[in-house]
C-alpha cells in the first residue's frame, strides 16, 4: 500500500505539464496532456492526429464531519472519505482508473482499479476492480451525494464493489440510452488471489434520458455472498434542472429457497437550489429534505450459531431535512448541514451509529 502512494506521488510530480487537449472537467483538479515527443524533442502532430496521447487527470476528495445523538447525549468527529484518483487515457482508445481511500471511516480500502477500451465510438469494454451498475443513488461518488450520511440504498442495499468485466453501449440522439452489463467474481474486492468460482455474479443497467432533465433507470443484479443467490431489483426516476432536483428509487431483494423474507427499500427526496450572485462567500444554498425506508434486512452472510440468514439491520423509517452551503461550485466545496430522524418498532434494537443525529459535513473535491 506504502509503494501504491509513494507511485502516485512522483507520477504527479514527474510528469511533464502542457496544455490540456480538451477543457478541465468541473470535478478534476489539473490535467496533464502528453503526446508522444516528435524527432526532435517536441510533441508530433502526427502522433496526437494518431491517438498516440497520455492524459492524466487528479482527483481528491475529503470528507470530515461533526455528529452529535441528542438522545445518548454523545457526539464525535470523523474523516468519512480521503479519496485519490488517477484517471485519463493512454491512447485515445484506452482509459484507465487507479483510486484509493486513506480513510474510509477509518480503514484504509483500494476502490476502483480498471482498465477501459472504447470499441467504438458509443461502445466500451471496463475489466477490473470498480463499482457494479446497478441503482442510482449507491452509484454516486462521495461528492456527488446530496446528504452528509447515504441512503438506505446506497449504504445497506445495494453498495457493491467487485472485481469482473463490464460492457456498456450508448445509443440514441432524442433519447438517450444507455446499456451496461457485466460479470463479477462475488469475491469482492480483497479475496481476488485464490477465488475460484463455478457461477459470475452479474448485474445489468439501462438509462434513458427525456429533453436531458428526466433520468429513468432500471436495473437487476445477482450476487451470491454465502449460501444462498440473492437477486435484487431497482427502479429509480429524478427530475433536474437549474433549480430542482426530484428523486424517487424503489430497491426489492429477493432470496433463493426462501431463506429469508423479501427485502423492500425506498429513497426519495427532493432539492431546491438557491443560487447567489451578489454574494462571494457562498455561491449556493440548497435546502433538502429526504425519506427512505428499509424492512428487515439480511446480508445473506449466515450466523455463525445457527447456519441461517437473520435480519442484520432492523426495519426502520427515516426522515431527513437539511442544508447545504456552497462556497464554490457546488459539489465542489459544500458544508452540508442535516438532522436525521429514526423510526423503529419497539423491540427493534438500533445499531450504535443508526439512531437520531445532527451531522455537520464538510466536503471538499479538487
Amino acid at each position: 500500500m506504502r509503494s501504491l502512494i509513494l507511485c502516485l506521488v512522483l507520477l504527479a510530480g514527474l510528469l511533464p505539464v502542457a496544455s490540456p487537449v480538451h477543457a478541465v472537467p468541473a470535478d478534476t483538479c489539473r490535467t496533464f496532456s502528453v503526446p508522444l515527443p516528435g524527432p526532435e524533442g517536441e510533441p508530433s502532430a502526427a502522433a496526437s492526429a494518431a491517438g498516440k496521447l497520455f492524459t492524466v487527470h487528479l482527483h481528491g476528495t475529503v470528507r470530515a464531519k461533526f455528529e452529535y445523538q441528542p438522545d445518548l447525549g454523545k457526539s464525535r468527529f470523523e474523516v468519512r472519505n480521503a479519496r485519490f484518483s488517477l484517471s485519463g487515457s493512454v491512447t485515445r482508445a484506452v482509459d484507465y482508473k487507479a483510486e484509493i481511500d486513506l480513510s474510509d471511516e477509518g480503514s484504509i480500502k483500494m476502490l476502483d482499479a480498471y482498465a477501459r477500451l472504447r470499441l467504438l465510438r458509443s461502445l466500451r469494454l471496463t475489466i477490473g476492480q470498480m463499482r457494479v451498475p446497478f441503482t442510482i443513488d449507491a452509484h454516486r461518488s462521495p461528492h456527488e451525494q446530496y446528504f452528509a450520511n447515504r441512503s438506505f440504498i446506497a449504504k445497506q442495499a445495494g453498495n457493491v464493489r467487485d472485481v469482473g468485466a463490464t460492457v456498456e453501449w450508448t445509443f440514441g440522439w432524442t433519447f438517450p440510452v444507455t446499456l451496461e452489463g457485466g460479470l463479477f467474481n462475488g469475491s469482492g474486492l480483497t479475496e481476488q488471489k485464490d477465488f475460484w468460482t463455478r457461477s459470475f455474479n452479474y448485474s445489468a443497467k439501462m438509462q434513458v434520458e427525456f429533453a436531458d432533465r428526466v433520468n429513468l433507470t432500471l436495473s437487476i443484479q445477482k450476487t451470491h455472498p454465502d449460501l444462498v443467490d440473492i437477486r435484487m431489483y431497482d427502479a429509480g426516476l429524478f427530475y433536474e434542472n437549474r433549480f430542482w432536483h426530484v428523486e424517487g428509487e424503489y430497491l426489492r431483494k429477493t432470496y433463493a429457497s426462501g431463506a429469508f423474507p423479501d427485502v423492500d427499500v425506498w429513497n426519495a427526496f427532493v432539492c431546491r437550489n438557491l443560487p447567489l450572485r451578489d454574494c462571494r462567500a457562498l455561491r449556493q444554498i440548497s435546502l433538502l429534505a429526504r425519506y427512505d425506508y428499509l424492512s428487515d434486512h439480511s446480508t445473506g452472510i449466515a450466523a455463525p450459531a445457527t447456519g441461517t440468514l437473520v435480519a442484520d439491520d432492523p426495519e426502520r423509517h427515516r426522515v431527513t431535512g437539511g442544508v447545504t452551503l456552497s462556497l464554490g461550485l457546488p459539489f465542489r466545496a459544500d458544508l452540508r448541514l442535516n438532522y436525521e430522524a429514526y423510526f423503529y418498532r419497539r423491540t427493534a434494537a438500533p445499531a450504535l451509529s443508526e439512531q437520531d443525529k445532527f451531522v455537520a459535513e464538510f466536503m471538499v473535491r479538487f
